[in-house]
């Protein structure tokens, strides 16, 4: 009897533990924080792009209408857990995206982290909250979510393309 109440415990720990352990995903964060670009990779490193293809074939999944992936597993970017991933455009931006688990602030704060660099652009307006950082031509990283969000889902990415 008490070994099955001892494995029923460590059962609860494991599955409460879990999201602590998911690691970031350094293949979508560089991507997502303009380190790397698949807009530059179509035009020079077809493996690259080939790599990043088949891992979000394999590692993320997608239902039909969406135009996003979930993760098949807990991940993380910037230590902000992925919920989805946007990998090629999102309303009037083209580049690469991720939704996590986070209110902006939380967002805003693990990026500046991430990158040693603070996002110094940012504005309120539309009901939205948005800090961008230029990186690079072609290469901004952006934060943003609804101004006073309910459901605490932040996007962040690099966009080559943005229109207003």
């Amino acid at each position: 009897m008490k070994i099955a109440s001892l494995a029923g415990v460590l059962v609860v720990l494991q599955a409460a533990m879990a999201p602590a352990l998911a690691a970031d995903d350094l293949s979508i964060e560089r991507l997502a924080t303009c380190q790397d670009s698949w807009l530059d990779w179509k035009k020079s490193n077809s493996v690259q792009l080939k790599q990043v293809g088949e891992h979000l074939r394999s590692d993320f999944s997608q239902k039909e209408s969406v135009p996003y992936l979930v993760p098949r597993a807990n991940m993380t970017v910037a230590g902000l857990r992925v919920a989805q991933v946007f990998p090629d455009s999102l309303g009037m931006g083209v580049g690469f995206s991720v939704g996590v688990d986070a209110t902006f602030d939380q967002a805003r704060r693990s990026l500046e982290k991430t990158l040693g660099k603070p996002l110094t652009k940012c504005e309120v307006g539309d009901n939205m909250r948005t800090c961008a950082l230029e990186i690079a031509e072609k290469r901004t990283l952006m934060v943003m979510a609804e101004d006073n969000a309910k459901n605490g889902t932040t996007l962040l990415g690099c966009y080559y393309y943005y229109e207003k």
